[in-house]
């Protein structure tokens, strides 16, 4: 039982300690946070990843790594038509409204 209380706690730890994808800033996280507010919260088609590419800079990858990133930490969470929902800054209170 302890063994296992010992592997969940150190899951738990490296959980907590996942790394922004490599050449992302946190001015970058930033930068995708607000421009992601700005289209609604939500990165789900073609007219959604555009915009975000265009106000961060980032390439395609870069944006869905980012996403990636932000569901690992729970900043976002997986949508059932595959996109994504960011759940931070903005888009906190546009989520816990209902609105988003």
């Amino acid at each position: 039982m302890i063994r296992i209380s010992g592997a969940c706690a150190a899951l738990a730890l490296l959980s907590a300690c996942v790394l922004p994808p490599d050449g992302v800033t946190d001015e970058g996280l930033a930068m995708f946070d607000g421009a992601v507010a700005s289209i609604g919260c939500d990165l789900v088609t073609e007219e959604d990843y555009i915009p975000v590419e265009l106000q961060t800079g980032m390439s395609r990858r870069e944006v869905m790594d980012v996403a990636s990133y932000k569901t690992s930490t729970e900043e976002g969470v997986k949508l059932s038509n595959g996109g994504f929902r960011l759940r931070t800054g903005d888009c906190a209170a546009d989520d816990a409204a209902g609105q988003v």
